[in-house]
């Protein structure tokens, strides 16, 4: 199976600060990948350095082949990377229909079926097609937020923290539709919901004070008790 994204001791620095201190992954196409690890272990830097949000200060970043990490963040995105990020990102004053039509880069009839099918995927949308983004629940919000970044062709989806804040029944339907995306474009997904995690990744790599410290096949994280605790404080 081909690695459709490879980062390679990746630092980076926010200002004086040293968050990636040595971060080296690679995401097989058709898989989700878990970026899991403790709160400010560096799980959302590292995906903010992909999109070129934070520069990587040091080692590489690769997609389909490509050398990324100097490009600037229009670039990374025209590659084929959608990213949903941690607070949303949608514009709260543009109707449902409006945040959909600006996060569209090319009007033709595959991205016409794709909206069809995130509508069919997220009735809710449909109902407040014609209502701001600010007027939705959270849930709601971070269900159009996963749908921008869907609706373009993307060969590869960085999902942050899609159950942060959301009732456990919203968990379920956003769990859901990121196993129904599944099957049609590749995922790195951050998740602190370990359930949530469990049931939708592939493989995991755990990120602990800004390095890739473990990694393997999910069902060998579900079995190692002692790897939660440590890592993950699991108990």
């Amino acid at each position: 199976m081909n690695d459709l994204l490879k980062l390679e001791q990746v630092e980076t620095h926010i200002g004086q600060y040293h968050i990636l201190q040595g971060i080296s992954f690679e995401v097989k196409k058709g898989e989700v990948t878990v970026l899991l690890g403790r709160n400010g272990a560096g799980k959302t830097t590292t995906l903010r350095t992909i999109m070129g949000l934070n520069p990587a200060s040091k080692g590489r970043v690769t997609f389909k082949g490509e050398q990324i990490q100097a490009l600037p963040t229009y670039t990374v995105a025209k590659k084929g990377i959608g990213y949903v990020p941690e607070d949303q990102g949608i514009f709260a004053g543009l109707t449902v229909e409006e945040n959909m039509k600006v996060a569209i880069q090319k009007e033709n009839e595959k991205t016409a079926k794709r909206m069809d099918w995130i509508l069919e995927l997220f009735p809710d949308l449909k109902k407040f097609w014609n209502k701001p983004g600010g007027y939705l629940s959270g849930g709601q919000k971070q269900m159009l937020s996963i749908a921008r970044a869907y609706v373009n062709e993307n060969e590869l989806l960085l999902i942050d923290e899609p159950s942060k804040g959301l009732a456990p029944i919203v968990v379920e339907k956003v769990m859901e539709s990121i196993l129904q995306m599944k099957n049609q474009t590749t995922i790195v997904l951050v998740e602190q919901n370990f359930m949530m995690a469990s049931t939708i990744g592939d493989r995991f790599y755990i990120i602990d004070d800004g390095r890739t410290v473990n990694s393997g096949t999910m069902k060998q994280l579900k079995e190692d008790e002692e790897m939660k605790r440590k890592y993950l404080g699991i108990a």
